[in-house]
């Protein structure tokens, strides 16, 4: 129960706080979690797809992907999301659950950006590397398997894994169409006790339990895997 006397509002603290409403942040933290798997599963399997196709076939996948990338670049995650959720659902005549309605909005935005970074790698994937693997005698599927996969994976994890610690941050939008992840939950708090900088620092400090460790991983993939493969 999200309730504490006057007394006890004047003396908590950050810990006070995460101790006292652990349980309320660990129901949001779990909203927030259900819904990021949601983007980053549905992210990376069409953002792959996506941009398999569009280095594959630039003319007919590749441009109109780049296209979408440009225009959704330009909008606003939020104002991308209210307009699924309010306008859309008005013209069509629907009501969708605001989780499903963020789920599908995020989900939209990372593939996209799963995409550019898919297609832009394979796209300046060095044909020499191919070349040599065929004339050292290696079939098709060897050349995939422990020429190029290597390669590409090395080249975009790293990206990638970043991506993915921005969908997890941009679930905090989620919050404003009514979906009771951390964010959400931080706010309910506040109605109660009114203690805005213990609280959102405590949010803080979640994440950046959370996001830096990812952030560092990521860094460190980068800077010790990838590589420039242009010619010079």
């Amino acid at each position: 129960m999200l309730f504490c006397n006057v007394r006890e509002v004047k003396r908590i603290s950050v810990w006070d706080i995460l101790v006292k409403y652990q349980s309320a942040f660990a129901g949001g933290l779990a909203v927030t979690f259900q819904l990021a798997i949601i983007v980053w599963l549905a992210g990376l399997c069409f953002g792959t797809v996506l941009g398999i196709l569009g280095a594959k076939w630039k003319l007919a996948v590749g441009v109109p992907s780049q296209i979408l990338s440009f225009i959704l670049s330009g909008i606003p995650i939020l104002v991308f999301l209210f307009w699924l959720h309010y306008p859309l659902q008005t013209m069509l005549g629907l009501v969708v659950d605001p989780f499903v309605t963020a789920a599908f909005t995020l989900a939209i935005i990372n593939a996209i950006a799963v995409a550019d970074v898919l297609r832009r790698v394979l796209s300046e994937f060095p044909e020499q590397y191919v070349t040599a693997g065929k004339v050292c005698g290696m079939s098709a599927w060897q050349i995939l398997l422990h020429i190029q996969l290597p390669i590409l994976l090395r080249q975009t994890v790293p990206v990638l894994l970043m991506i993915q610690v921005n969908m997890l941050q941009a679930t905090l939008f989620a919050s404003l169409i009514s979906v009771p992840e951390i964010f959400r939950v931080a706010q309910q708090i506040n109605a109660q006790i009114y203690k805005p900088v213990e609280i959102y620092t405590a949010l803080g400090i979640l994440f950046l339990a959370i996001c830096l460790p990812l952030n560092g991983l990521a860094l460190l993939l980068k800077s010790r895997f990838t590589r420039d493969f242009s010619e010079k």
